[in-house]
């Protein structure tokens, strides 16, 4: 037998039985946790016309999503690399209300390449998104349901990392940098590359003034960020001072909300530079190089569609939640399978029905074949005159 048969593709897994039970035990305390915080349930196709994944946010998912062609319209398709695009469309185009909506979802997306979610290319996605609101409550809102996401699965020792792409967005206009100029010194604070970044400052003629604030913002990260940014970027046009103070009132907020919660400030944090509009932040766990989680404000998202609304939300994947967290195992939170023999007795099968409605997992005893059930670690339906009675396992 070719061996190369049993091989997956780099990124792609097989989720095997007890792994998948957690993750599914995980899927609805999740669902059931938006729930309650009235988040509503969508479930977007998982192809979709390439032109409608790869608008607003969805430009930066281009290199990252498989590409096809319909055989039906001849129109090219894509497999949603992210869910928040379509999201985005089903908030403006079919639900298409006025008051703010809460949406949540969950599905596997496809990536050509790992994007950091667990090493994987097919994460489960689950997330939800705020429609509609643009003030700081549900910047934070988006960050507590994160927080409270992160508890649901056991992981109880996550930091977040908060930013706001506005400051080096406004002060790459105060410099005067061409769009060319502004994603090279971009690149380069996302490496922390310091004599590059002086590169390009130089060579791109930026007032002086304007060039140490470039400069410092590599080292406007830890606790005390804020405070030091206040200082250093006193200079900055008002657009900087405006995005500062947002950040500053948002981790007021959220302090007020989540104080156990250990947050970081690193103001070159840029992830999803491209179409982040305002705050943005990832949850980590000590001693794991990946991001658990991402989010942040991408407003005007469902211009593209018809309709430009406010956003704000986070993603993270089910399969690194369950190996990052301690939830309880779902096998624990069962009594053991219950073993039945193969009789086609009304009692037998009313008893049998009778255990399944209440939660009891019943399997029938499979004899005369290979590999049948013995019974071990299981509970047996065993016949007690005209009755069929459990024996509990041990007994």
């Amino acid at each position: 037998m070719n061996e190369e048969r049993w091989r997956l593709p780099d990124g792609i897994d097989e989720v095997l039985p007890p792994e998948a039970a957690r993750i599914e035990t995980l899927r609805r305390r999740l669902l059931d946790l938006y729930a309650s915080w009235g988040y509503e349930l969508v479930i977007p196709p998982f192809i979709d016309y390439l032109d409608s994944l790869l608008t607003g946010t969805g430009r930066d998912l281009d290199l990252k999503t498989f590409k096809l062609t319909d055989q039906v319209s001849g129109r090219l398709l894509g497999i949603r690399a992210d869910m928040t695009p379509q999201v985005a469309r089903i908030d403006a185009h079919r639900l298409r209300r006025d008051a703010p909506t809460r949406l949540c979802y969950l599905g596997t997306v496809l990536h050509t390449r790992s994007d950091g979610f667990a090493g994987s290319r097919a994460p489960f996605q689950i997330g939800a998104e705020i429609f509609g609101h643009d003030g700081v409550e549900s910047d934070v809102e988006i960050l507590r349901l994160l927080v409270a996401t992160l508890e649901a699965a056991g992981v109880d020792n996550a930091y977040v990392d908060l930013g706001h792409v506005g400051i080096f967005r406004a002060l790459a206009r105060q410099a005067g940098l061409d769009r060319a100029g502004e994603m090279a010194l971009f690149d380069a604070l996302q490496r922390k590359a310091i004599p590059e970044i002086h590169e390009l400052i130089d060579g791109a003629g930026v007032a002086a003034a304007v060039g140490d604030m470039l400069l410092a913002l590599p080292e406007l990260n830890g606790d005390d960020a804020l405070v030091r940014a206040g200082s250093v970027l006193a200079a900055a046009d008002a657009p900087v001072q405006a995005a500062l103070d947002r950040l500053r009132r948002v981790a007021e907020e959220a302090a007020r909300w989540l104080p156990g919660l250990s947050v970081h400030f690193d103001l070159a944090e840029l992830r999803g530079y491209h179409y982040k509009t305002g705050i943005v932040f990832a949850a980590f766990v000590p001693g794991w190089g990946l991001e658990i989680g991402r989010g942040g404000r991408y407003d005007n998202i469902g211009d593209v569609f018809g309709r430009s609304r406010p956003a704000v939300g986070f993603s993270t994947d089910l399969k690194g939640l369950v190996s990052q967290g301690r939830a309880p195992d779902a096998a624990t939170e069962r009594q053991p399978p219950v073993l039945a023999p193969w009789r086609s007795e009304p009692a037998l099968t009313a008893e049998v029905e009778r255990l399944r409605r209440a939660g009891r997992c019943v399997r029938y005893r499979l004899a005369d074949a290979a590999g049948s059930d013995d019974g071990a670690g299981m509970d047996l339906l065993v016949q007690d005159g005209e009755r069929w009675i459990l024996q509990r396992t041990g007994d």
